[in-house]
This record gives structure tokens, C-alpha cells and sequence, in this order.
């Protein structure tokens, strides 16, 4: 094997190792903070007896600092130039910002708290104080948006022990909680240490204990002899820890389990609620949208109507006008057929009361032989017709009269000259 494929192996190696051990260092940082704040919690409710919890409570300084260790795990919000650094608080303004009747706006407009992380540690105290902790952090990580945001890979707010914080920060709504928001608890420029010696128990095995007494007696025969072993057990009851006290400790947790289940209780009741409205806001939405089906499929089907008599009246309209079209047809070669087109024409007026003279003249002729009035010879033509209701007419008997007094001698004859040829 090639010495660059062994140094790029080995490097490779090494680049695994040191992100296993990261990640393992990670793994056990969000595992020590989830189980220091389950132990805080519950010193906090055992603490609690009637009188409210307020900064002077040791236990509560150090739940504090380890709630703020928690929301600050993994935070990779990078600082602004007129805020300078960041911190959980920046998340929590934006996540939690639509939160009905939220203390976000108060907290942001508070005038004696100008740094980022002492806004954070008022807003602890004063959602505490309001028993909204659980809440306010739960609606947070429901925004997985602003929380990937703000938070880097292996952060506790993006694994399941978020869930679970949530889950022990319920029980907090038991307790009544009193802070004064001024101070240097809130001064924020120095940062929360936590206090483990309170939560550390190391229980010495049996064997140890007799190895370490027989060590300790073989010590103390040589230096004496009239020296007496101790018993290796250690008593099970002692003066400061009496049948009494123990008494007084499981009255003092009963009171804290009944005030939890109260407060269990109340939140039942008001999820419940919200169930309810919710059911019948569903309801309602539903029916809205059965309805809203029912109107679009009538609409569908009036518009499919609309089209079909559309489609009848177009066609209808086209039958109509192919009709006209052919009634304007017929008319046409009607009039061209038509025996009214069959008249005689005469090159002047002058002309065509000297035939209707002539004409009344014969009519007059017939009538006295005796023959009848209409004979084969006569043309009865529209054209004749006219001429013949011209004679009994204003205008004929004018023209007549116009003849006589201007002595014209109109020649009756029964010759067919070329001018009354029909044209």
C-alpha cells in the first residue's frame, strides 16, 4: 500500500474519531441538562409549601441557570451590530410573538433591561409567574422553522428531549412564583452557572466498606490495642431524619401532588374546551364546504343548460336566416317570370292618347252593332287596363279637352301601324 493511501486512511480515521467523540460529547451534554432539570424541578416542588418561590430560593436560581443552559444549547443566532450577541431570547420573541395575550411585548418595551439574555431571564420569571412556561416553549417548537433558524444540529430544542422539557415543565404550574424584575439576578452580563452538588449521591458498596474498615482496624491495632472497631453499617434512623420529619415530608408532597392535580385538572378542563370549539368549528366548515359543493354542482348544471339553449338558438337563428335566403330566392325568380313584365311600350304620351281614343272609340261601335263588350280580338293586358281607367280619369278627360280646343283631328283607324306593335 501506497504511503499517501495510508496517510489519507489514517487522516480519514481521525476525522471520524473526532466527530464520533463530538458527537458523543454532544449526546452527553443534552443527557446531563434533561436530567439536572428533571432534579431541579422536582426540588422545586418539594420546596414548595404555601408561601410563593421567589429569586431568593436557591432552588430556583439553579433551575434558572439550568433552563437557560437548555435554551441556549446549540444556539448558532449570530449577533447584529446595534445589539451586539445574541441569545434565546431573539427565538422566543419570534416563536412565541402570536401567542394570544403573550408578556412579549411587555418584556420588549421594559426600559431598565437593554441586553438580550437579561430580556431572557425576564421572560422566565414572568411566564413562571403567569404558569405558562410549558406553553410558551411548546408553541416555540411547533415554529420548527424560526427554531432550525436559530438552532444548529444536536441543539436540545431540535431532538426529543425538547418534548420531553416541555412535559416536566407542566408540573411548575402548581406553584406560585413572586420576582421583582429588577436587579442583578437580571443584569445579564454574567452568565448562569449551574450547581450540581445538590443533585450528586455516591453510595460506597458493601465490600469497600469492609475493606476500607478492616484496613482501618489493622491501622488502629497497631497504634492500640484496647481500640474497638466501628460498625460497618451506618444507621438506618438518625436524629435529623426522625419518623417525625418524614411525617411532615409526605404531608408537604401530598399537599404538592393535590395542588398538581388541581392544576392537572383546570388544563383538562381547558383542553377540553378547545376541543369542543374546535370540533365545532369543523363542523361548521364542514357543512360550509358540503354546501359550497352543492352550489357549484347547480351552477355546473345551469351553465350546462345555458350551453344547450345557446346551441338550439344559434341553430334556430341559422335555419332562419337559410329560410329567408331561399324565400328571397323564389320572390326573385317570381318577379323575373312575371306577366306584368309583358307591356307595351309607347314612344310618347302623345301616342298613347291617340290609342285610348282609339280604343273608346271601338268600345262605343261595339256596344251600339250589339256585340259584346268583351271580344276575342282585345288584348286585356294590365297595361290595356290601366289605359282604359285612364279615359274615365281627371287628368284623360283634361287631355281630351286640351284636343278639342286646339282642333286636333285624331285618324281612327283600324290598321295596326308599326307604332303600336307591342315593343
Amino acid at each position: 500500500m501506497e504511503p499517501s493511501c495510508v496517510q489519507a486512511t489514517m487522516a480519514m480515521l481521525d476525522v471520524s474519531k473526532k466527530t464520533s467523540s463530538i458527537s458523543r460529547s454532544v449526546a452527553v451534554e443534552r443527557k446531563n441538562l434533561i436530567t439536572v432539570c428533571r432534579f431541579s424541578v422536582k426540588t422545586l416542588l418539594e420546596k414548595y409549601t404555601a408561601e410563593p418561590i421567589d429569586d431568593s430560593s436557591e432552588e430556583f436560581i439553579n433551575f434558572a441557570a439550568v433552563l437557560e443552559h437548555i435554551l441556549s444549547h446549540g444556539f448558532t443566532g449570530s449577533g447584529s451590530w446595534f445589539d451586539g450577541q445574541r441569545s434565546y431570547w431573539d427565538f422566543i420573541r419570534l416563536a412565541c410573538g402570536k401567542v394570544q395575550n403573550s408578556c412579549i411585548s411587555s418584556i420588549e418595551n421594559m426600559e431598565n433591561i437593554s441586553t438580550s439574555r437579561a430580556k431572557g431571564r425576564a421572560w422566565i420569571r414572568v411566564a413562571l409567574m403567569e404558569k405558562r412556561l410549558s406553553e410558551y416553549i411548546s408553541t416555540a417548537l411547533r415554529d420548527s422553522r424560526t427554531t432550525r433558524r436559530f438552532y444548529g444540529d444536536g441543539a436540545i430544542m431540535l431532538r426529543e428531549e425538547a418534548t420531553v422539557l416541555t412535559g416536566m415543565l407542566i408540573g411548575l404550574g402548581a406553584i406560585d412564583f413572586s420576582f421583582c424584575l429588577k436587579g442583578e439576578a437580571l443584569d445579564g452580563k454574567s452568565s448562569a452557572v449551574i450547581d450540581y452538588t445538590p443533585y450528586l449521591k455516591f453510595t460506597q458498596s458493601y465490600d469497600y466498606l469492609s475493606d476500607d474498615d478492616d484496613d482501618r482496624r489493622s491501622i488502629d491495632s497497631s497504634t492500640s490495642d484496647d481500640s474497638v472497631p466501628e460498625h460497618p453499617y451506618v444507621p438506618l434512623v438518625t436524629d435529623e431524619e426522625s419518623w417525625a420529619n418524614k411525617c411532615r415530608k409526605m404531608e408537604q408532597r401530598f399537599k404538592i401532588v393535590y395542588a398538581q392535580k388541581g392544576y392537572l385538572e383546570e388544563l383538562v378542563r381547558l383542553r377540553e374546551s378547545q376541543l369542543t370549539n374546535v370540533e365545532t368549528e369543523n363542523k361548521e366548515l364542514n357543512a360550509r364546504l358540503v354546501e359550497l359543493e352543492e352550489q357549484s354542482q347547480q351552477e355546473k348544471r345551469e351553465l350546462e343548460v345555458d350551453m344547450i339553449v345557446c346551441h338550439v338558438e344559434s341553430g334556430i337563428v341559422s335555419a332562419l336566416r337559410e329560410r329567408v335566403r331561399e324565400c328571397e330566392k323564389k320572390n326573385e325568380s317570381i318577379f323575373t317570370m312575371s306577366p306584368y313584365a309583358c307591356r307595351r311600350s309607347f314612344p310618347s304620351t302623345e301616342l298613347l292618347s291617340v290609342v285610348s281614343l282609339d280604343s273608346d272609340s271601338q268600345n262605343t261601335a261595339g256596344q251600339q252593332n250589339g256585340e259584346a263588350w268583351c271580344t276575342a280580338d282585345k288584348d286585356y293586358t294590365p297595361s290595356m287596363m290601366v289605359l282604359c281607367g285612364s279615359l274615365n280619369s281627371l287628368p284623360s278627360c283634361k287631355s281630351l279637352a286640351s284636343l278639342k280646343s286646339s282642333e286636333c283631328l285624331v285618324h281612327i283607324s283600324t290598321d295596326n301601324s308599326p307604332a303600336l306593335s307591342p315593343s
